[in-house]
């Protein structure tokens, strides 16, 4: 069916909205263009936007409310993919999924929020298959340089040894940029919502949440500090380790378990030396203390366009087999991750289920549905590598 738009950008209002959109219209122009709207509340905020990022003047709007779901299910029915950044999703996601699901229209988030995405699951996963809607959340920083590390460290896993990497060590050992709004706003309505429901927490803490029906080996937990040999290194708990490494074995599981039945998995972050590792737990304190009050930072407020361009990021995947066999895989981006570097990866991942894989419906990870392609995509266009050997 003939959708009057490849992508729609739901939230073009918000911090992140707007660089998606920004990316969009400069990076793709003439030929190359998709054909895409913006969509939110306002009208005049969107006409705003438009002429702030000096998209074409015909950028057609789209008026759409997470409180009007038939506003989502017309918005929807026009687009062949769906990009959101109205979060937190748990408080503003849950009709979209549901309409994109019902109209068979692909979807990417940037969410963070497992316990929300595991009910989503549980609630749509059967409809999209049956519509065709591809639903792939967290197409962010969080989870797609993890999600697609592995799978690159595992591919020259299988060529060199002909078969996986059973232990997978994520090592984020560079990182610069900072945290928006949107951010804060999500982590602070999960604390909330855990603390309604004590199930939520342990589903939080479940390395195997999003893989209904599957329990794997017992898991890292990375929480404690500890010192790594191998590297000569201190590593730190690494904050959004809980829904990657979540997101990690839902691939496996999509996938049919190429890394294995008994994969197991944690990320942590290298701490630069000794010394420094109470500064860098107590600065991670710090910023998330500051957030969970009510004050902290307005969703829709972030980095500058300079703090996004000088940040960076640099990830080590460490392999190791039973018999001693080792083998690594990097994966580096050129922005800030929450940002810069993520509001490329989700316009690609939605250019990449327009115009590289087919792929049936269901909810995915991008990892287990568009993989390679996007990989691809990634590297050619969104200054991310990966490399393994």
């Amino acid at each position: 069916m003939k959708r009057d738009f490849d992508i729609i950008v739901y939230g073009a209002t918000g911090y992140t909205g707007r660089l998606i959109a920004e990316y969009l219209a400069t990076s793709y122009r003439g030929d190359d263009a998709p054909s895409w709207a913006i969509a939110g509340r306002s009208t005049a905020k969107l006409q705003k936007v438009r002429a702030d990022i000096g998209a074409s003047g015909d950028l057609p709007l789209v008026k759409a409310d997470a409180a009007e779901p038939a506003s989502l299910r017309s918005m929807c029915e026009r687009a062949a993919v769906i990009i959101t950044t109205v979060g937190p999703y748990q408080l503003h996601g849950p009709e979209l999924v549901a309409a994109c699901a019902a109209t068979g229209t692909g979807y990417v988030d940037l969410c963070g929020e497992p316990a929300w995405m595991r009910r989503m699951i549980d609630a749509h996963h059967e409809e999209a298959k049956r519509t065709g809607a591809r639903i792939v959340f967290s197409c962010g920083f969080d989870s797609i340089p993890f999600d697609l590390g592995v799978l690159t460290l595992q591919e020259k896993a299988r060529e060199k040894f002909g078969r996986p990497a059973r232990r997978v060590k994520a090592r984020l050992r560079k990182v610069k940029g900072g945290m928006s709004g949107g951010t804060a706003a999500s982590a602070q309505a999960t604390l909330a919502a855990a603390a309604r429901d004590p199930a939520l927490i342990r589903l939080l803490s479940d390395p195997f949440a999003l893989t209904p029906g599957f329990t794997g080996p017992s898991q890292p937990s990375g929480l404690v500090p500890e010192y790594d040999p191998s590297l000569n290194v201190w590593l730190v708990p690494f904050p959004m380790a809980p829904i990657n490494t979540k997101n990690v074995h839902r691939t496996n599981l999509l996938l049919g378990h190429p890394y294995g039945a008994d994969f197991v998995y944690d990320e942590m972050m290298v701490a630069p030396g000794f010394g420094e590792i109470a500064g860098v737990a107590t600065e991670a304190l710090t910023t998330m203390v500051s957030l969970f009050r009510t004050g902290g930072l307005k969703p829709g407020g972030g980095p500058s366009r300079e703090e996004r361009e000088k940040g960076f990021y640099d990830i080590l995947f460490r392999g190791e087999l039973p018999d001693g066999g080792r083998v690594e895989a990097v994966v580096t981006g050129d922005r800030d991750p929450g940002y810069g570097s993520t509001s490329k990866m989700i316009a690609e991942s939605a250019l990449c289920l327009v115009r590289d894989v087919q792929g049936e419906g269901g909810a995915w990870t991008p990892g287990a549905l568009m993989g390679p392609a996007l990989r691809k995509r990634l590297e050619q266009r969104a200054g991310l590598t990966f490399s393994a050997h």
